[in-house]
């Protein structure tokens, strides 16, 4: 076991070596660097050793421009009506020379009437989430002066409007172009030079990157793209308010009919779809008709067990808990209110809240 370690140590110490002796690239090379070749020709005449001829030669390693752009992680999910819905990107310069990027977004797949707002922020920490600071400082159209082997982290945020729904998704691709480095703000856009230049101090620019495959740039033309996609988790809320007729003066329990003096249970079954988002914060307001008056003894439960069959919501009674709030004059109109909030709704679900009413009896004419 000794001697095969020490053989596999061997092994590594001469792929150390092999790899540090490699010779470099032009690529890795700074563009505008100096590489001079000098020549030496020793020769005699009638035996004698005469006096070296010598030259040299000396040209600027020129421009290769390539550009990545990563997206960091998998799909992000959000949910109607988020705001700066965030997806991380990650922007290195791959080029032998300082580059500016200029930086554009694209909706590659989504209802673009249901996001808006598509902005770039530097994500100054590089902790991939969009903090209030970075928030402040703007949003960017540009990166300035990138040098070589620097990546940039950055984030794409974008608002989704309430009209998403459960299962929409939005595809959005960033876009870094190279832009000529050295002056204030952006520079020209690099482009290929035509040719070689005879002048060899003269850098030309050679434009190596490949593509993303978002279809926004394409393989050599000084830009590189990359897409992650937002996906829509939302809950899908169906609220059904059935009556049912508990009792009538006249009949009692058995078959009663709603007539004054009669007592009503209200039924409120809150319902979300299977598959959808969990639905959390759920308020009931309801508005009782001028008609009735609200059971006080028999009081509000919330959190009720129920079923939702033909468009009739049931409440099973008794069950949840006593809760909710009644405000007498306190609805739309002046109308009186009960509400109470439920707990949190998963997809599959439904969450229910009752009570009863009564319609006034009949009031005897006066002799």
């Amino acid at each position: 076991m000794r001697k095969t370690t020490q053989l596999l140590g061997a092994v590594s110490a001469t792929a150390l070596i092999v790899m540090s002796s490699s010779p470099a690239f032009a690529e890795g090379i700074r563009a505008g660097t100096d590489i001079t070749n000098n020549v030496t020709v020793q020769y005699q005449v009638g035996g004698v050793q005469q006096t070296d001829a010598t030259d040299s030669d000396t040209f600027a390693v020129d421009r290769r421009v390539n550009v990545d752009v990563t997206a960091i992680g998998g799909a992000v999910n959000t949910s109607p009506g988020a705001q700066n819905a965030a997806l991380a990107f990650d922007v290195t310069n791959l080029s032998n020379d300082d580059i500016d990027l200029a930086l554009t977004t694209a909706l590659t797949a989504g209802t673009a009437g249901n996001i808006s707002n598509i902005e770039i922020y530097l994500d100054a920490d590089g902790d991939r989430v969009l903090s209030a600071a970075e928030l402040a400082a703007g949003p960017i159209t540009f990166l300035d002066e990138v040098g070589t082997d620097v990546t940039t982290a950055v984030i794409v945020v974008g608002d989704i409007d309430l009209a998403a729904a459960n299962g929409d998704s939005f595809d959005i691709a960033l876009v870094a172009d190279a832009h000529a480095a050295g002056a204030a703000g952006l520079g020209t856009e690099l482009t290929e030079s035509a040719g070689d230049s005879t002048d060899p101090s003269v850098v030309d620019t050679v434009l190596a990157d490949g593509n993303g495959g978002t279809g926004e740039e394409i393989d050599n033309d000084g830009a590189d793209s990359d897409e992650n996609t937002l996906n829509v988790q939302g809950a899908q809320v169906t609220v059904v308010k059935s009556s049912l007729v508990v009792s009538d003066p006249v009949n009692g329990t058995t078959n009663p009919k709603a007539i004054p003096g009669a007592t009503i249970l209200y039924c409120i079954a809150v319902e979300n779809a299977a598959g959808a988002a969990t639905a959390t914060n759920i308020n009931v307001l309801d508005d009782l008709p001028a008609e009735v008056d609200f059971d006080s003894a028999f009081g509000i439960f919330v959190d009720a067990t129920a079923t939702i069959a033909s468009g009739v919501a049931t409440c099973t009674v008794p069950s949840g808990s006593s809760g909710g709030t009644f405000s007498a004059g306190g609805g739309t109109g002046g109308l009186d209110r009960v509400s109470g909030s439920l707990s949190d709704i998963a997809g599959g679900s439904t969450g229910a809240l009752y009570f009863q009413v009564t319609i006034p009896a009949a009031t005897a004419p006066t002799p």
